[in-house]
Parts: structure tokens; sequence; C-alpha cells
């Protein structure tokens, strides 16, 4: 039985997600960023959370585990790195490991650059990648902790998963995104009608998530690092595709 994910606004600008395994009533919160959007989601569905499944260490992704835990007594997973400030944790995981909740199975991914404990969530069987500030809708997490090459190898990683992967990210920032991207790629078509598609729905006020891995290998010029016509366009031919990145991200945090 597939698995159901629910999607909600949390904080100014974060993403709230719930994925539930029907068969077995089990759930988990992808990251905690604040306590109140989670119960009033969990309460709305008639779901218990047995579970949080924590990214990485930063504030806006880990700020409501202590009331959840309190509440529900569920597991927290957490990435390996006990350096990380990440409090309340039953079980650290890292590449290689699977988490189940219930009968479904995440395989996580270390994801390192945006911070250096980053890991990504994988549920390979519903094709849904939960990677927070790793990989954004045409965009891709600061990198605060890591280097431009290994945030470039994480992406790489990710670019990597099947083109029906369903992308679920950390922030609402795609309207900003498309903006920064179409000033590198202004013909790129796909680029364009994803520009399109996005004005229309947040002119709704609609999530511009999940994305599809197919269209983000199309139009997220984070990805597109190491095509020619990018590293062209930065007056940058012949340069690695880890230094093109690096120049993508340094003109976004300019932006």
């Amino acid at each position: 039985m597939a698995a159901e994910i629910r999607v909600f606004p949390c904080l100014s600008d974060n993403f709230g997600y719930l994925i539930h395994d029907p068969a077995t009533g089990a759930t988990a919160s992808i990251d905690a960023p604040e306590a109140a959007p989670i119960i009033a989601a969990l309460e709305r569905e008639g779901w218990k959370l047995t579970d949080i499944l924590v990214t990485h260490h930063h504030a806006d992704h880990v700020g409501g585990i202590a009331e959840l835990k309190a509440k529900y007594k569920c597991r927290v997973v957490a990435p390996f790195d006990k350096k990380a400030a990440i409090h309340d944790v039953d079980l650290r995981v890292k590449e290689g490991e699977t988490v189940k909740v219930g009968n479904l199975t995440a395989r996580v991914l270390d994801t390192p650059g945006h911070t250096l404990d980053h890991i990504s969530y994988m549920f390979d069987d519903d094709r849904a990648l939960f990677c927070a500030d790793t990989l954004f809708s045409i965009g891709c997490g600061r990198v605060f902790e890591g280097t431009y090459p290994m945030m470039w190898e994480s992406l790489l990683k990710l670019r990597a998963l099947p083109n029906d992967t369903r992308i679920y990210c950390g922030h609402e920032y795609t309207a900003s995104n498309v903006k920064f991207a179409l000033g590198i790629e202004p013909y790129n078509p796909a680029l364009k009608a994803r520009a399109e598609e996005v004005a229309k729905l947040r002119a709704a006020n609609q999530p511009t998530i999940p994305t599809l891995m197919r269209d983000e290998k199309e139009a997220n010029t984070f990805l597109r690092a190491d095509v020619p016509s990018v590293a062209a366009a930065l007056g940058m031919t012949g340069k690695s595709p880890a230094d093109v990145f690096g120049e993508i991200r340094e003109r976004k945090n300019k932006s």
C-alpha cells in the first residue's frame, strides 16, 4: 500500500511533511520546524506521530522536537554526526542504512554541504525524496559548513536518482530561485515553463512542491553546472563543474 504524504507550511517559509503508512498506522514527520502545525496536521488526518526523521541540526528543522516527543513519545532519528546539537535523539543513521516507518523503508543518503551532518531520506518504493536544504526546487541550500565541491557531490548523488523521484525540500523558495536562474539561463525552455507554472501556483497560494527530478535536471541551474552552456553563460568555459557550481552559488548568495 502506497505511503500517504501531507504537505503544509511551518514557520515563515518552511515546509512541514508527514509520511504515513496506511497498513500499520505509523506516521513520521520529516524534521520538526515547529510543533503546532504538525500537531494540527496529525489531528486533521487522525494520525499518531511515531517518528521524527531529522535531516540536519539547524534550528528551523529541529525546533518542534521536544514538544512533539513529549506529546507522542515518538522516536527521533537523526544524522550520525554527534557533534551537531540535536536533542532527544533515539537513533543515529548514516549512508547505507535504512529507517523503517511502519512498513515503509527510507534509505539514508549522506548529503553534506549546507551542513556537515546533513542527510536525506529516500523512500524508493514511493519515489519520494526528502532532501531538506540540500536540493531545492530550482535551487539548493547555502553552503554554510561544507565546501562547494562537497555540495556539488551531494547534488550529483541526488541527481542520479530516478527521473520520477518526487522532491520534497525544506523551504518555499522556488519563485526567487526561478528569477535568479533565468538570469543565467534566460533561453532554457524548461526553466521558462517552470517559471510560468510557479507563478500560477504562488498566485493561487499553492506550494511549488513536490517537483520531479526529471524537471529539476532540465531547469535547475544548480544541477546543471556541468552543462557547457551554463559554464559559458558565466564566462567559465573549461572550468570544473565544482568551480562552476561554486560561482553559481556565490552569485545567488549576493542576489
